[in-house]
Parts: structure tokens; sequence; C-alpha cells
């Protein structure tokens, strides 16, 4: 029982996550907006297993912006064009662009194959499989949307698409390619064996949404990148106890959690339509973040000074316990960028990436 003066202190262990080293390069900024060039593994926001790793964090510690409000999202695999409002009037005006549709928006990916050279249009709708794990597909039941493909070029091997989405759903872009059998090339969800030999071409898949899901997180468990996907072995863990306990009084259900499971993840997308549905504000994330690591530096019941090292193993964390190669380069980047963002009195626009050379090769 706790009495007066009693100190309690809940200690978070974490692990977060490899990213790219790749910095988040400002393109803009003025007394209203913040655009940014988003490098590719970089959440927006902190969520899931990401805090420090993300591109809220960064601009908070490395550029002293604060109390920036989310205009849209980007996947966290996807890099390009970011913009954040400095206003909550500038964030309201944009809002009702977005919500008009009067934001145009324009990507670049590298897909499998030769893209047909006329200009497709792709209509499918699409349904949300797994909002912990961040999975669609194609299904009459999902909701009504709309992609634009040009290609762009063709080296023999892949191609280079323009798209634009005029819908703003959950990986519609990513999704709407596996449909039509070009996948983008290095997709980590969309472009893997568990969704069959045609890899979902057509929207065929002879498997539930509960074998799917199972097989996508035992093919990157095989390859060792689970953190792709934004879970952990000890995610995994946790889910499958959880089920075991059944309905048990005070027993807790969770399962793998990655960026796709914040709700405004899905809520401001820049290939989803909407308000989000919590403010962010990378002031008071930067704070709470300081706090715990205030927390960490007090004494401990040794009577010790100083949080743990980074060295040390908690005995109780699967993560500790695990050792994991470093990923490559390659690994932390997918074909897909966010190229350009038009409202009614502004256009931002990015370089063009590497990998959307007409003559590069991987």
């Amino acid at each position: 029982v706790l009495q007066n003066n009693d100190f309690l202190r809940n200690t978070v262990h974490r692990h977060e996550p490899p990213v790219t080293a790749q910095p988040v390069q400002i393109l803009v900024e003025n007394d209203e907006v913040v655009v940014v060039d988003k490098p590719s593994s970089l959440p927006v926001h902190p969520c899931g297993r990401f805090r420090h790793n993300t591109v809220i964090f960064i601009l908070g510690k490395e550029h002293d912006l604060k109390e920036l409000h989310t205009i849209h999202r980007l996947d966290r695999m996807t890099s390009g064009v970011l913009m954040f409002a400095k206003t909550a009037e500038v964030s309201k005006r944009i809002d009702e662009q977005v919500r008009e549709r009067q934001l145009e928006k324009e990507y670049v990916c590298r897909v499998v194959g030769e893209f047909p050279e006329h200009e497709v249009v792709c209509e499918e709708p699409i349904l949300v499989v797994s909002y912990k794990v961040g999975v669609c597909r194609v299904d009459p039941k999902g909701k009504v949307c709309k992609t634009v493909f040009q290609r762009l070029s063709y080296n023999g091997k892949t191609s280079v698409v323009k798209c634009l989405p005029r819908t703003g759903r959950t990986h519609q872009i990513r999704v709407h390619l596996q449909y039509l059998g070009h996948p983008i090339v290095n997709d980590p969800i969309y472009n893997m064996e568990a969704w069959g030999p045609d890899r979902g071409k057509g929207g065929k898949v002879d498997k539930t949404d509960e074998e799917l899901l199972k097989a996508l997180v035992e093919e990157h468990r095989s390859k060792q990148s689970l953190d792709i996907l934004g879970i952990s072995e000890e995610d995994l863990n946790a889910s499958a106890e959880n089920q075991d306990c059944g309905n048990a009084g005070g027993c807790t259900k969770a399962g793998p959690v990655n960026e796709s499971a914040c709700p405004a993840e899905d809520a401001k997308d820049p290939e989803r339509n909407g308000a989000a549905a919590c403010p962010l504000d990378s002031g008071s994330n930067q704070e709470k973040l300081e706090n715990n690591k205030e927390l960490g530096s007090w004494e401990n019941r040794d009577g010790q000074t100083g949080g743990k090292s980074s060295e040390e193993k908690d005995p109780l964390c699967v993560e500790c316990k695990t050792t994991r190669r470093d990923p490559s380069p390659k690994e932390l980047v997918m074909y897909l960028h966010a190229l350009r963002y038009k409202g009614a009195e502004f256009e931002y626009c990015s370089k063009m990436p590497e990998w959307a050379a007409e003559e590069w090769e991987e």
C-alpha cells in the first residue's frame, strides 16, 4: 500500500528499430510552413516502437522547430515532400484544401516489369486487412478510390512510373500497383511471396486474411527483417500470450504494433483524407522524452545515480537477448517518393531520387 511521501517510478525499457542516417533536409521554411524531404524508413511522428527516430522529434532536436502541426503524412517507408504548418490557422486552411480535394499530389516509383506505355487508371476499392501490421488489399467491400499512372521510363527490367492519387486511402498507390501486376520493386509488404505465386496480381490471394498476415510475418521473421514491419519478437510473444489467456478478467489484448497502429497515422496520410485524430505537438513530445530521461537519472534503490548504461541487458526483455544483423542501406529504402504537392497558393517539389533515373540499375 502506498503511503504519503512514497515515490513510485516506472522505467520504460525501449528498443527502437534502425533507420537510415540520411538527414531530414528542409526544402522551405517561412512564417507559415516547414517543408522537408523525408528520408525513407523514418516515421513522421512518435508512434508504435518509434520515439527519437521520427521526423517530428528530429526537427525539434536538431532544428529547434517545435509545436509543428502535421498537414499530411507519408508512410514510414515512403520518402519525399512532407509539409508542417507553424500555426493552427495555416493547418486549418490547408486541411480544407485536402478535404475538398484541391491538393494535387504527384509520386514516382520504380515497379517490377514493363509498365504499359499508355495512361493507366485504377479504381479498385481498397479494404484494410490489419491496422496493426498495416496491410490492405483490393476488395469489393473496400472504400472507393482512384489512382492515375503514367510510365516515365523502362530499363529492360523495371519501370519508373508517375502516380497521381485522386483519393486518399491507406497504401493506395502500393495496393493498386500490386493489383496491376507491377508492385514496387522492394515493397516489404506488397511484393512478398506470402501473397502467392502471382503476388496478389488481379486481387488473387488464395489465403484468408489471418493466413496472409501470418505468412507475411513468418517471411520477414525468416529474413530477420521484422523491424521493417515495425514489430518485434517481443510484440509477437505478447500477442500470443494474450490470445492464450482468452477472456479472463484483467487480461489486456495486445498485438504487433507499428506506426500504422496509431489512429493519427491512418487519419492524415498523404494517401488518405480527413482530419487528424490526435493533435501533434513536437514540443510536448520532446518535453515528455526529456522528462523521462531525467527520471532515469534519479537515484535508484541502491543509492547509485545515473540510469542504465546502453550495454546493460534486461533479463525480462526479449529484444535484449536477440542479436540482429545491421540492415543494409537498400533494406531501409522503398522506391516510392512524394515528388510534388500543389495547393491553391503553393507548390513544393523535391529532387528526383537516384533510383528514378532512366539508366539506373540496381
